[in-house]
């Protein structure tokens, strides 16, 4: 049988999780214990089979279609060609309203919970690590919830869109506290942040995306527009650029240099506890000039996240 390098294709229906367990399974038995098994989901305004719109065929997909620059191949730049690593694209309808997409999330979390349950039979004591953007983060979050300790590994948010009080309860579940979680955040997403914070919440709750707010043993906030945090990173080899604008939702899977620092984390060659853990820069610190000014920097209307 020729080789097939496509992630995985996983998709939350309104009938449940839809899931090619034989082909999960075919490449789970060819897959050195060694190598990690990741699980990609997508943020808010993707929703699998829309032409465009479909994960599977964007970020999700090994070669996703030229011309929208926001649009890059998550496994392909992590290596996850079935090989090296292997990719697991979990779909799901987020093609909505904010609140009725926040709501999804959550139901889709049950759907990745039952993902990582179905690798641990297939694959007995093989982790299954996460990598989430924006609800894609809330998705992950929420499915600590539902899950039993040591299904999943390493868990990578980017630009989280859930709140602290929902991560601190995510966090002390029985799965959350066996998980070293990632939450990579920077002040670019000012903006983003206070949108979640106030369209979903009313303002009576701190988007994650602004850290944790405390230590965590297993919880490691690592901020990348800041400049001792970008020097850190540069010196275990991983060197960032400065931020190119002031507002960018996608800066955390754009920024040049960044996967290669998620492979690492995610094959075990960096551990989360060295990563620099440096104080965030005060909030809205990027978003207003020395007068005041706006500077959107990437400009434009809210699109996929």
């Amino acid at each position: 049988m020729s080789h097939d390098p496509r992630p995985i294709r996983a998709d939350v229906t309104p009938e449940g999780l839809v899931l090619d367990t034989d082909r999960l399974a075919r490449k789970l038995a060819d897959l050195p214990s060694e190598v990690p098994l990741v699980a990609m989901v997508h943020g808010w305004r993707y929703a699998p089979g829309l032409v465009g719109d479909c994960p599977h065929g964007t970020i999700l997909a090994l070669d996703p279609p030229g011309g929208n620059r926001r649009v890059v191949s998550w496994p392909r730049h992590l290596g996850l060609d079935g090989t090296r690593g292997l990719a697991i694209g979990l779909g799901w309808h987020a093609r909505c309203g904010l609140w009725t997409a926040h709501r999804r999330a959550r139901e889709a979390g049950r759907a990745l919970a039952e993902i990582a349950a179905r690798v641990a039979d297939l694959s007995p004591g093989r982790p299954l690590h996460v990598i989430g953007h924006s609800l894609g983060a809330r998705v992950a979050l929420n499915a600590l919830a539902h899950a039993i300790p040591g299904h999943f590994g390493r868990v990578i948010l980017l630009a989280a869109a859930e709140s602290r009080i929902s991560a601190e309860a995510a966090l002390a579940s029985p799965a959350g506290l066996a998980a070293e979680i990632v939450n990579v955040a920077s002040r670019e997403n000012d903006l983003f942040d206070a949108l979640f914070e106030w369209g979903v919440h009313l303002g009576r709750r701190t988007s994650v995306g602004q850290g944790l707010g405390r230590r965590a043993g297993n919880w490691h906030d690592l901020w990348i527009d800041h400049p001792e945090s970008r020097a850190a990173l540069a010196g275990l080899g991983y060197p960032l650029p400065p931020p190119p604008g002031r507002i960018c939702h996608w800066s955390p899977y754009l920024r040049p240099g960044i996967f290669a620092l998620y492979r690492a984390l995610l094959d075990g060659r960096l551990s989360p506890g060295a990563l620099p853990l440096c104080r965030p820069t005060r909030r809205w610190s990027r978003l207003f000039t020395r007068g005041g000014a706006w500077d959107l920097g990437t400009g434009g209307s809210l699109p996929q996240a």
